[in-house]
């Protein structure tokens, strides 16, 4: 399907922006964790990069305004834009806080061609909503997006043309580019060239469906299905919901009987309608799209995020009464059902406990461990909410070298250290990896130092050093103080505890 996008740069930061009313001329930039994942432009021009530490974010630039990241923040500032795209093109889609699709034939048809199109949506979203937008027409969600990154109207039938001379890295999956660039290919072309048999054979699923975007077709072959009248869920509020802590505890609730029904009859959601009505008659209704099938997590952060959008807008003059959950577009999920023969009643017994503790805390309250690759502990582990998919970080089958023998730690757990010599001085890490002194006391966040007993390594980590934006270089020390055994990274001039052993 051909698709007009409606892209707005850099919208984690502007929200934020938004929020702390920091001027315009301020950089700035978004952090989940310790890693950079949005930055203005001006802190662009002083180095800043995406992918980039914190540390070294500022350091490029001290000046950088750092905000963490809250989708929530994102889809509550972004509902007034969305609006204002569909004042011109209803029907409209919001893929992620900052970007909208809709049909391009409806738009097209209307404005009398695609630059006309563009034109006065850009100029509409400015006026109503005070932002500025980039709108992209291609054919497909993948070119579509590229497109609207790019500013540029594909001709139609030309999207497979337009994604070809493009970098291997749009494909947005970091082990799949980096085994993709060591095989020698460089550009959506190169890979989409390949047959897909032989992606299948040698990459597995994941890469088939990227393998298609890069061939400018749907994620998935077409076995899209009519969603049944009886799959929608109803919530009737009384007294309304005018807050959202009451709007997130409603969403959860919801997603839960969808996610249930859908799966129950063979199906996974793809796209998402949000229906609600207020005391005062208003009618409200916005559809999500996905390009995987929504796991129940990922359905009541997207009812969170719209409700908490509309419970915001000054437009909206009186809390919800009724809030309904409609399937617009079903896909097969064989994947995500139970076993022939049922599961665990212990299991079972366990789910139902945490989904319990969940909505007492939330979505966020409860997390597992998934165990994956990597060279240190940190990397290796990878917390994912309870409903989640539970996918490793990294590929445990590839070959890690430099990865950290066992026995692995206790307790992951990241904290300030100091590590000092019998003069009191700061132990660092030669370029020959050597230690500068003999590590004699220990000391954890500004405590009390304690003398070392005995200690072990320096241990090199050097990675990705042919690319200096994403680069790593550290090193690992373990030592026993205290009566316990810990491992420590020396990264940035800095001892961090990254580990404690029984």
């Amino acid at each position: 399907m051909r698709l007009l996008m409606v892209w707005c740069p850099d919208w984690p930061v502007i929200a934020a922006a938004a929020t702390e009313s920091l001027p315009p001329h301020v950089p700035a930039a978004v952090a989940k964790g310790n890693a950079i994942v949005a930055c203005s432009a001006i802190a662009r021009a002083e180095g800043v990069r995406r992918g980039m530490r914190k540390r070294q974010a500022q350091e490029r630039c001290p000046e950088l305004k750092v905000f963490e990241a809250d989708p929530t923040r994102d889809a509550r500032l972004f509902e007034p834009v969305a609006a204002a795209v569909e004042e011109l093109a209803p029907g409209i889609e919001v893929v992620r806080p900052g970007l909208v699709a809709v049909a391009a034939k409806g738009p097209l048809g209307y404005f009398d061609g695609p630059e006309r199109a563009a034109e006065r949506v850009v100029d509409h979203v400015a006026h109503t909503a005070g932002v500025e937008a980039q709108v992209g027409i291609a054919e497909g969600l993948f070119a579509a997006t590229l497109a609207a990154h790019r500013g540029v109207i594909v001709p139609e039938g030309g999207s497979a043309e337009f994604l070809a001379p493009l970098g291997i890295q749009e494909l947005n999956d970091p082990d799949l580019v980096d085994l993709l660039r060591r095989l020698g290919l460089r550009t959506l072309g190169a890979f989409a060239a390949l047959p897909e048999r032989a992606v299948a054979d040698r990459f597995g699923g994941p890469a088939v469906q990227a393998h298609r975007r890069a061939r400018a077709l749907e994620d998935r072959p077409v076995d899209k299905r009519t969603p049944p009248e009886d799959l929608e869920v109803v919530q009737q509020f009384d007294p309304p919901v005018e807050r959202v802590d009451q709007a997130a505890f409603a969403a959860k609730a919801l997603a839960e009987r969808l996610h249930a029904e859908l799966t129950a009859k063979g199906f996974a959601c793809t796209r998402l309608g949000i229906h609600a009505n207020t005391e005062n008659d208003e009618e409200l209704h916005r559809v999500w799209r996905c390009a995987e099938p929504l796991t129940p997590r990922g359905i009541a952060d997207r009812v969170r995020w719209q409700l908490d959008g509309w419970l915001t807008r000054e437009a909206l003059t009186a809390g919800v009464t009724t809030l309904r959950l409609v399937p617009e577009e079903l896909v097969d999920a064989a994947a995500l059902q139970f076993g022939l023969w049922g599961h665990d009643q212990g299991a079972e017994r366990a789910a139902r406990a945490l989904v319990h503790v969940q909505g007492l805390l939330g979505p966020e309250g409860v997390f597992t461990a998934v165990l994956g690759g990597g060279r240190g502990p940190e990397d290796q582990i990878k917390l994912v909410p309870w409903g989640d998919e539970r996918t490793p970080r990294h590929d445990p089958a590839q070959p890690w070298p430099g990865r950290l023998n066992g026995p692995s730690p206790a307790t992951v757990k990241s904290r300030s250290a100091t590590v000092v010599d019998n003069a009191g001085q700061d132990i660092g890490v030669t370029g020959r990896n050597e230690l500068t002194g003999a590590p004699m006391q220990f000391a954890v966040n500004g405590g009390p130092l304690q003398d070392v007993v005995a200690w072990s390594g320096p241990w090199p980590v050097d990675e990705r050093w042919w690319e200096p934006d994403t680069a790593r270089r550290a090193a690992r020390l373990q030592l026993i103080a205290g009566g316990t055994a810990f491992l420590l990274v020396r990264e940035d001039g800095e001892w961090t505890v990254e580990g404690m052993y029984d």
